[in-house]
């Protein structure tokens, strides 16, 4: 697949502002909630006596379900409570990109489950993966993922330039990025008959720019309660999860 890649100066040119963003107050105040958040947060996993089907949740701190207010309001808890007797095993880590999200699946070699949901991304957008390793990365998930379960959902991070945490011309360079992202991983779903929830919208329509407060965390990087009630949202109309994970069940 083709990528349009900024060139190298732009990038360097954006480094050197998110350096001069990053001594302001503001921002070490946002980095230091990511930080606190990262470590109250614990994954949700569920494992009812008389569970009718098995989820494995993989990913980032979305999976994790960093920023909601206890594990029950993650986007794991919210499945859960939609779905009590359905097994959740969430491999999910704080941090972790693509190649992270593909050890993930390789310790759960040998296993299966009937679902698999995965989440991430952002860290990839954030921390500048090269597109080449990304979509190498992304390829090795999606491959592992179809010999693991039936269902296999991606769940990529939205438009991270839309996040309060980033200001222009960063936030630009984080826009771009995401519309990478989700460019790849819609490939990719296709290619391993996996489905894919589409979260990325431009700035000007994106519910977490026009309801920062709401929908964002207190660090201004991941979603609130109501940001990953969004998120459920998205999952159940585009990829009609509910009624899958039902029918899984019977």
């Amino acid at each position: 697949m083709k990528i349009r890649r900024p060139s190298l100066l732009g990038a360097v040119s954006l480094l050197a502002a998110l350096a001069v963003v990053t001594t302001s107050g503001c921002a070490a105040w946002r980095i230091k909630q990511a930080a606190e958040l990262a470590r109250q947060s614990e994954a949700f996993q569920a494992s009812p006596p008389n569970a009718g089907a098995s989820l494995l949740v993989v990913g980032d701190s979305t999976a994790v379900g960093t920023g909601a207010s206890s594990p029950a309001t993650s986007l794991a808890g919210l499945i859960a409570q939609q779905h009590p007797r359905l097994k959740i095993v969430n491999r999910a880590a704080d941090g972790a990109k693509y190649q992270d999200i593909v050890r993930q699946l390789e310790g759960a070699a040998g296993e299966r489950f009937d679902a698999i949901l995965v989440l991430g991304g952002g860290n990839d957008v954030i921390r500048l993966t090269r597109y080449a390793s990304l979509e190498e990365n992304i390829a090795r998930v999606g491959s592992l993922a179809r010999t693991q379960a039936r269902l296999v959902v991606f769940l990529p991070s939205g438009n991270v330039g839309s996040a309060p945490f980033f200001v222009p011309p960063w936030s630009w360079l984080m826009t771009q990025r995401s519309r990478v992202l989700h460019s790849l991983v819609r490939q990719v779903a296709a290619d391993n008959g996996a489905l894919y929830v589409n979260l990325f919208k431009e700035k000007q329509d994106d519910p977490f720019a026009q309801r920062p407060d709401e929908l964002n965390a207190r660090d201004g990087l991941h979603p609130s309660d109501a940001g990953y009630r969004l998120w459920f949202a998205e999952l159940g109309g585009q990829a009609d999860l509910d009624r899958r994970l039902a029918a899984l069940q019977r």
